[in-house]
């Protein structure tokens, strides 16, 4: 196999994942900005079932290395790549990890497809009124996960301009690749 082609695994995990952070963080962005409450159990379940494909992507890419270049580019573009994709790798983990301690604290609870992995702590006198079980761990999710989802969606659009830029400017196989042609 040529050194250049992806096995399905590594083209798998990589969709998989860039798929849902963008959505994840297109999600959190509009429920942020407009206050759409009912788009957070969505977006919490999303953010658990990438978690579980964003490890075995992590593992597999620290285990593997980062990939080789398709060819030699200068020294600052390199730099930037391989800060882009560092960026990327643990935004990646950080944002769902941050976003349980965050919503694991706050007491809202996490819940996918009706099985609860933390339960929420709402008050019963205020049954829309969610009671922190430990607001300093709340608030470092929270301001975590705000921070990160901003790191994280310029460093989206950082790879992807870098990914037109290699297909459409330097022709080159960089995008072809992770397409798995």
């Amino acid at each position: 196999m040529d050194k250049q082609q992806l096995n399905l695994t590594t083209r798998s995990l990589h969709w998989l994942v860039a798929l849902s952070m963008i959505f994840l963080t297109v999600v959190g962005f509009y429920m942020s900005t407009f206050e759409v409450f009912d788009l957070y159990d969505i977006h919490k379940a999303v953010g658990v079932a990438a978690l579980i494909i964003i490890i075995p992507r992590i593992i597999l890419r620290v285990k593997k290395g980062w990939l080789a270049p398709v060819r030699d580019y200068p020294l600052w573009e390199h730099k930037l790549a391989v800060f882009v994709h560092w960026a990327l790798l643990l935004s990646t983990i950080i944002m769902p990890v941050s976003g349980l301690l965050y919503s694991s604290a706050s007491g809202h609870g996490v819940e996918i497809l009706g099985f609860v992995l933390v339960p929420s702590n709402y008050s019963e006198v205020n049954p829309s009124e969610a009671i922190p079980f430990n607001s300093t761990l709340s608030g470092i999710g929270e301001e975590t996960h705000g921070l990160f989802g901003y790191v994280l969606a310029t460093t989206i659009v950082l790879h992807v301009v870098g990914t037109f830029k290699h297909h459409y400017f330097d022709k080159d196989r960089t995008l072809l690749r992770m397409l798995g042609k």
